[in-house]
């Protein structure tokens, strides 16, 4: 049966369904519906999984565009000594084995390059390591490598730690990211049924540590993973209630980073599963049905040294956007059976990436693009205010790619994007090698999506420090310009990283897109006052202000120039049509009524006029008289 929602919601996209049982599943996808438990498992039961490949892919098409992440990384397993003896696990062993081993830090950073942008330390719970140890091991690797973000210590080594040296959880994380510890790896639970964890991993921690464990880490401004374990002895049902869990504890923290099935290899555990290893198939629905049910997760991984390099390929098109990394030195999977190569060059993740027709991007820690390798590449803003320009945008030679403002400016100094909704303080320090098109996010009075949240009047926050989202390239100079400028005051500006953020330490935050709307309807703990920043602006000068411009390469081909300049006239003019109802489905997924989300799409000129040029000209003069330093 053939659906096509060719509607104004978030996803449009044609599906011929063998499975008829899947069409209601769309239909609540299709109108933001949140997937219920009976949903999940009707997915897992149906054979119909090319349906449910595309249902994920344009789930994964509206949240990440045609990007595929991976990160070049190390993965370090300091010891295969460990106190449990959960049955599942093929990799560790007691201090007195054979096969026992112990890194020094000598040992472990003699591992680490220059090139690596995160390590990923895990392994068995050593009896007699101190404490000082593990805080030593991350502040060396940060010392001796300031660029290598440091991914450490699952949920079950924090308990432990927490246990063994008689020390809060919450004390353990923050002397850890003190040393360095930037985010967490999400293994630990395996799987939230305490009948699985009483028949295979009884010693290990269960769904509550494990929740509490992540939940003081997002706390604490550490972000974090999560994972599946599945294709043991869980059933259908165990697999999705785990998957709920996990958007539950999203929708109170935000805090996690991506989620990761990773399929169960039985090594010589003795566990049976039904078949020695899942099936492609297997792999791909359940990498599929993840994206479909957690819909507040930003990424989902195809992990390829479970899945293999082939299957994660193929997963690429079934909602995964992130293919982890290099992964140099795992062990743990290998251990148990793992059929992957030990480690996969830079060079063959891209090149399996562009072979499924995406972009590879590499990022960071934090998912934010450090390089992208294709041609053709348009930048997107991926905050409501911009879909009016996407949402019927037809891509045609070119590939999407959502990312922050901040960081498309940095990938197009890098000459790594072709066109984009820029920034206007990037466009201004690329005036020389990008044209400016007429196009723009312009307010009018006000603009409810950059605010400075603050515990002090505007005079109170003289010499003290605000904390800067990392996303904003044009706010930060409008908040300095404000500042010194209109209330002739200075203070101190730290850039926070693009994840949860422990904003207590700061005594103002600016928040700029999505989060900034989320945070204005609800308020932000701790903040009692909210500065609208476009409206301090129109206050002052008394002109809209321009927070973003369309522009492209002055080297684009006449010819892309021309498709480009009519593929944004046909969707704009499109959208503007349907203002009150086209942002409907994303309005909703920050908490915004349909209502709320046409006020303030309506709040914005989306052409640039004769104001807008000249308010691009009053502030780039402003800007001019300032200094940022970050």
């Amino acid at each position: 049966m053939e659906i096509d929602y060719n509607s104004k919601n978030m996803i449009t996209t044609t599906i011929h369904f063998r499975d008829k049982q899947l069409i209601p599943i769309w239909d609540k996808i299709q109108r933001g519906k949140r997937l219920s438990l009976e949903d999940g498992v009707t997915l897992f039961h149906s054979n119909d999984v090319i349906s449910i490949g595309k249902m994920a892919h344009a789930v994964q098409q509206a949240k990440s565009g045609d990007a595929v992440y991976y990160v070049v990384n190390q993965k370090i397993e300091p010891t295969n000594i460990c106190v449990l003896s959960c049955k599942f696990c093929d990799f560790a062993v007691k201090q007195h084995s054979p096969d026992a081993y112990e890194m020094t830090i000598e040992e472990i950073l003699s591992k680490l390059n220059s090139d690596v942008h995160e390590v990923h330390i895990t392994g068995g719970l050593h009896p007699d390591w101190p404490w000082e140890y593990y805080v030593r091991m991350v502040r060396e690797i940060k010392k001796a490598f300031p660029q290598i973000d440091v991914k450490a210590f699952t949920a079950v080594e924090i308990d432990f730690f927490h246990k063994k040296f008689k020390m809060p959880i919450e004390e353990v994380l923050r002397q850890l990211y003190d040393a360095g510890l930037r985010t967490m790896p999400g293994g630990g639970a395996e799987v939230f049924s305490e009948r699985v964890r009483k028949l295979l991993f009884n010693q290990k921690i269960g769904a509550k540590t494990w929740f509490e464990v992540h939940k003081t880490a997002h706390k604490l401004g550490i972000p974090s993973n999560s994972t599946l374990l599945y294709g043991h002895i869980e059933t259908y049902e165990e697999r999705v209630i785990h998957m709920l869990k996990l958007r539950e504890a999203q929708d109170e923290t935000g805090g996690f980073l991506s989620f990761i099935p990773l399929a169960f290899q039985p090594g010589d555990t003795g566990i049976k599963p039904k078949n020695e290893f899942t099936s492609a198939i297997e792999d791909l629905k359940t990498i599929a049905i993840s994206r479909l049910m957690l819909d507040n997760f930003p990424h989902i991984k195809a992990y390829w040294v479970m899945l293999t390099e082939e299957v994660a390929s193929v997963a690429l098109n079934f909602g995964a956007d992130d293919m982890d990394g290099t992964v140099g030195g795992e062990k743990i999977a290998h251990d148990a059976g793992a059929i992957s190569p030990m480690a996969l060059a830079k060079e063959k993740l891209i090149k399996i990436i562009n072979d499924a027709g995406k972009i590879p991007v590499e990022r960071d820690v934090y998912y934010n693009a450090l390089n992208v390798h294709t041609t053709n590449v348009i930048g997107k803003i991926p905050y409501l205010n911009s879909v009016p320009f996407y949402t019927y945008f037809e891509q045609r030679q070119f590939k999407m790619l959502p990312i922050a403002p901040r960081r498309m400016g940095i990938l197009s100094q890098k000459g790594q994007i072709d066109a984009g909704l820029f920034s206007l303080r990037d466009y201004l320090k690329q005036e020389d090698t990008l044209d400016m098109m007429d196009y723009c996010i312009a307010s009018r009075d006000q603009v409810k999506s950059v605010i400075l949240f603050s515990k002090e009047g505007w005079q109170g926050l003289n010499g003290k420090r605000i904390g800067i989202i990392d996303d904003t390239a044009t706010s930060v100079y409008l908040l300095q310009v404000l500042l010194e400028k209109k209330y002739d005051i200075k203070a101190e500006f730290v850039r926070m990283h693009a994840g949860v953020n422990d904003y207590s330490q700061f005594n103002a935050v600016l928040l700029i897109g999505d989060e900034a709307l989320k945070a204005n309807k609800t308020g932000l703990n701790g903040f009692d006052l909210a500065y609208d920043l476009a409206k301090e602006w129109y206050e002052w000068q008394k002109m809209p202000f321009v927070f973003a411009v369309w522009a492209h390469k002055k080297s684009l081909p006449p010819d892309r120039k021309q498709e480009l300049t009519l593929l944004i006239q046909q969707a704009l003019e499109r959208g503007e049509m349907e203002l009150d109802t086209i942002g409907a489905v994303h309005g909703a997924s920050i908490h915004l009524t349909a209502e709320e989300t046409s006020d303030f799409l309506r709040g914005f000129n989306y052409r640039l006029g004769e104001r807008e040029r000249e308010a691009i000209q009053v502030f780039k003069k402003l800007i001019e008289e300032v200094e940022v330093s970050l």
